[in-house]
């Protein structure tokens, strides 16, 4: 009688390896396709300028493509660029009023790159962004 334990035990322990390999496969799987689709609605995105949307019966994904598309590999290194910013974060910390128009620049401008993505008319926000860069011009001025 005691066999029959042993041996259900042994086949029970063996199922449940098998359930946490397969839970674990499909846990992989299931991000490598995820993965693979947000990379392929992020280049349909870059080559033909609108989200790629998904099929009707798809209703709780949620992505949002970033606002900043990837630099190419032609390009500065982000170090160069960043090097770039540095006087203008130097006024930013002496001027609390300055500090608080670049915020909003920086807003305005992340505003300006979604609504250029998703292809909504950007008149009114490159406006902002210019009103606001004029607005930090004046200050550093004064």
């Amino acid at each position: 009688m005691t066999n029959v334990i042993d041996e259900y035990q042994k086949w029970k322990q063996q199922g449940e390896d098998l359930r946490v390999q397969a839970k674990q496969a499909m846990e992989s799987r299931f991000r490598e396709l995820l993965a693979e689709a947000v990379r392929i609605a992020e280049e349909y995105r870059s080559d033909f300028g609108g989200p790629l949307k998904p099929p009707p019966g798809i209703t709780s994904f949620r992505y949002k493509s970033s606002g900043k598309p990837k630099p190419r590999k032609n390009q500065k290194p982000a170090a160069v660029a960043k090097g770039a910013n540095a006087p203008s974060k130097a006024i930013a910390k002496t001027n609390p009023k300055t500090a608080g128009l670049q915020k909003r620049l920086a807003a305005a401008q992340q505003k300006l790159e979604r609504a250029k993505a998703s292809g909504v008319p950007t008149k009114n926000l490159e406006d902002r962004v210019y009103e606001i860069e004029d607005a930090i011009r004046l200050s550093t001025q004064a």
